[in-house]
């Protein structure tokens, strides 16, 4: 490769032909026996009756689903400020998005059946706690129905800063 020009980083250097660029990235491959895959899996609960956002508080909310998650399925919480914000098990995660969508992070797992069978099973859990409190799922990342006003917050400070500055620009 080239050597490093004033405006670039003494770490960096130009790529001037294919090859390096091909070479700078096999040089980061791990072997194969150390490939991993992992799923990201967003859902948007809502309250059956009326078609409603979820709310993060109350008998039918996205905390309602967290606690019944920890509780029955073994989750360890995840809070920040006192507020329960997510889960984690078995190097998998459940996160909260700004409008309440629950992401399940999946754990680095070897194969993509492996991956079928987390997402299956996330599923259900999500769906045997929800079904009682009359709360569905759907596998969106964005609320098709729902207006901003419409949607809650999420009780993260990353997002408080998000929705106030969101609301200037």
């Amino acid at each position: 490769m080239t050597t490093p020009t004033s405006d670039i980083d003494e770490n960096s250097r130009r790529i001037s032909d294919k090859s390096e660029l091909i070479e700078y990235f096999e040089a980061g491959n791990k072997p194969r026996s150390e490939w991993r895959v992992g799923t990201e899996h967003e859902k948007f609960g809502f309250i059956r009756d009326g078609l409603r956002s979820l709310p993060y508080e109350g008998e039918a909310s996205v905390l309602s689903i967290l606690e019944g998650l920890r509780d029955k399925f073994s989750w360890e919480p995840i809070s920040e400020s006192g507020k329960l914000i997510g889960l984690k098990k078995d190097g998998a995660s459940v996160s909260l998005e700004p409008g309440g969508q629950f992401e399940l992070s999946g754990a680095p797992l070897r194969t993509m059946h492996e991956t079928c069978n987390e997402v299956g099973s996330h599923l259900r859990e999500v769906q045997e706690i929800a079904d009682p409190l009359g709360v569905a799922f759907m596998g969106l990342g964005a609320s098709p129905i729902w207006s901003m006003a419409e949607t809650p917050i999420m009780p993260k400070g990353r997002y408080k800063i998000m929705m106030e500055y969101m609301d200037k620009v």
